[in-house]
Order: C-alpha cells, then structure tokens, then sequence
C-alpha cells in the first residue's frame, strides 16, 4: 500500500501523540482522476495546515491516500486493508459505484465513510447508514436545473448522457426529478444521438457525463445548430468542461456544490487559496471539496477527541451533533442526517471559456 500512496499529511513538529488515521481510496490514475486527484489533494491541503497548527489536541492527522483507479473492486479491496490496518474513519472516496461496491465491507466492520465525492441519491438514504456525505444528492442537483429550466420558461427538455455508471445514477434522479417537477422531458438519449434528441425540437438540454464526454456532445449540438440552454452536473466538472470547450462552452450551465473557489468572500476559501497558492495549486471546485470535507470532518473529531476513547462509535455521535456549524462561511448541518452541506449553485462559462457565477 506504501508504494502507492500519494503521502500522509504533514508531520509537526512537537505533535508526539499517536495520530489519527484515516483512510481514502480514490482515482489517482484513469479516466476519474481529473477530478478525483485534486479532490485528494484539496483534503492533503487541510490536514497539513490543521497538523502544522498542533492538530487535534496534540494529534496529527495522517490521510493515507491509494489508487483504485475507479475500478470498484479495488476500492474494495483498499477499503478491506484500510480495516484491517486499523484506520479510524474512512474518508473522501470518489464515485458513487466505487462507494457502492465497497460498502457492504463498511457495513460488516460498522466503519464510518465521510465525505465522499458521490452523488448517487441511493447512498443518503436509510441502506448506506455509515455514509455521512458533504454533498447534495442528483435529484437536488436536478431540482435547481429545474427551476433554472423554468425561470428561463423552456419547459422542452431533453437529456443527453453518457454510459459510465455515475451518469446513469444521475440520468435516474433526473429523470425523476424532472418529470416531478412538471418539466415536459421529450426523451434520454445517449451522448452520441444529438441528431435525435434535436428532433425532438427542446427548448433545453441537460448532458450527464464526464468533461470529455460531455464536452463532445455539446460541441455537437452547436455544430447542429442548437442554440437553447445547455446544462451539466456537478460530475461534469465545471473548470474541466470549460478547458474542454472554450468559446463554445459559452452559455453553459454547470451545477457547482461549494462556493466558488477563486472568490475570496468565505474564510474558507480565502485559506484554501492561500494554501494552493504556497503548494503551487490552481484553486478549483475539487480542491475547494476536498478541503472543505477535510475541515468539518476535523469539526467532528475536536468533538470526539473530548470524550475518549477516540473511536467510531465516538466519532459518528460527534459527526451527527453538528448542527449550523460554520465552517469559513460555510454552513455544515448534520444533526442527526448523514448529508452536512445540501448547498447547489449555478455556474456560467462564458465566451472566453471562464467559469462565472
């Protein structure tokens, strides 16, 4: 495992407690690594200035990160060594298959999941209870495009996707969502049938899949001539897409779970750019993710860490009682739910390919 870890987090000097230990399995490599790998590195960004600070009364803690590569048998197979090896908690996996897959290991050791980058709606529901997660699910993701959809009164709506697993998960809850909502959904189309979907003549047109894939789908339907509102999830990845379209993302919608990571309004953020800034880092969504999971979850253990011992149990009862907690700026409410932040804004690229509020 050693050999493929990026690293613990930072080491402090007089810090001679036994360190917290926690373990994350995540894409460092494949095609989840343009958002997954900055997702690690923003939690890495925390912890070291957290460990660098004293810790947590007096402890370190140490994030052990390992490729799975979003294969979902590694993640079980990372998961079953991080238990064995006596990790406190587990921590900011990615994907929504990857977290699947590896729970029932979870389950069966009643070890606690924090943070993960998964928007499957599946996994804040009563099934997956030792899944305590810092982001919205699809449907609330797709609630907001809804209401954006309407306010714009383009009530014609199609939906393009891609075929890994974390868009099907997504086209589900927007399917249902959509639907519930009284949008008039003409038809779910795979990414490669925009000369079908455009048939159906919508006045709107939601595209599940990664950057790259999606990327290509709406470079299509403006080749095609498509020149209605173009919409994308928060796995789409809003920096990624906009690198990947330039002047023709413009005009595209990209759902965004945190504040906008360049804008220096939250405490939060303003430490997430200074810390980027002294690692030679590009403040992004992913990043900004990372760091803020990594910030609440130590919220959690100062808690924890004053009722000891310091164990599972100890940490899931510290994790539910936070309850309006801000966290530079950022509003973290568990209080007895699994889901701390439901926060969903919009993003705009526009026609120099920037991402805008």
């Amino acid at each position: 495992m050693a050999a493929a870890c990026l690293g613990a987090a930072a080491q402090t000097g007089g810090v001679d407690k036994p360190p917290i230990v926690l373990g994350q399995s995540v894409a460092l490599t494949g095609p989840n690594a343009p958002m997954a790998a900055p997702f690690a590195r923003g939690a890495r960004l925390y912890f070291a200035r957290l460990n660098l600070a004293g810790g947590v009364d007096g402890q370190r803690v140490e994030l052990v990160t390992v490729d799975d590569a979003g294969e979902p048998s590694r993640t079980l197979a990372n998961t079953q060594r991080f238990l064995d090896e006596g990790v406190l908690a587990l921590f900011g996996y990615y994907g929504s298959p990857q977290v699947i897959g590896a729970y029932p290991t979870i389950k069966a050791s009643d070890a606690i999941l924090f943070g993960p980058m998964a928007s499957a709606d599946e996994l804040r529901g009563p099934v997956y209870a030792n899944v305590y997660s810092m982001r919205p699910g699809f449907s609330e993701e797709a609630a907001a495009v809804t209401r954006h959809v309407d306010m714009l009164g383009a009530r014609r709506l199609v939906i393009l996707h891609g075929p890994d697993s974390e868009s099907l998960f997504a086209l589900d809850s927007a399917q249902r969502t959509t639907t519930a909502m009284g949008a008039n959904l003409l038809a779910s189309l795979p990414l490669e049938q925009v000369g079908s979907a455009l048939e159906k003549k919508p006045q709107a047109v939601l595209v599940l899949g990664d950057a790259t894939s999606a990327g290509k789908g709406i470079r299509a339907l403006r080749a095609q001539g498509f020149r209605g509102p173009i919409y994308g999830f928060s796995n789409t990845g809003e920096g990624l897409l906009a690198e990947q379209l330039g002047a023709a993302g413009s005009g595209v919608v990209v759902v965004r779970v945190t504040p906008k990571p360049d804008h220096a309004r939250t405490a939060l953020v303003r430490e997430l750019m200074a810390d980027a800034a002294a690692a030679r880092l590009k403040p992004d969504v992913y990043l900004l993710e990372g760091y803020l999971a990594a910030r609440a979850l130590t919220e959690a253990l100062r808690v924890a860490v004053r009722k000891p011992p310091l164990n599972a149990a100890g940490l899931r009862e510290a994790i539910e009682g936070l309850s309006n907690l801000d966290v530079g700026g950022v509003r973290v409410h568990f209080d007895g739910e699994r889901v701390g932040s439901r926060r969903v804004d919009l993003s705009l690229i526009d026609g120099q390919g920037r991402v805008r509020e």
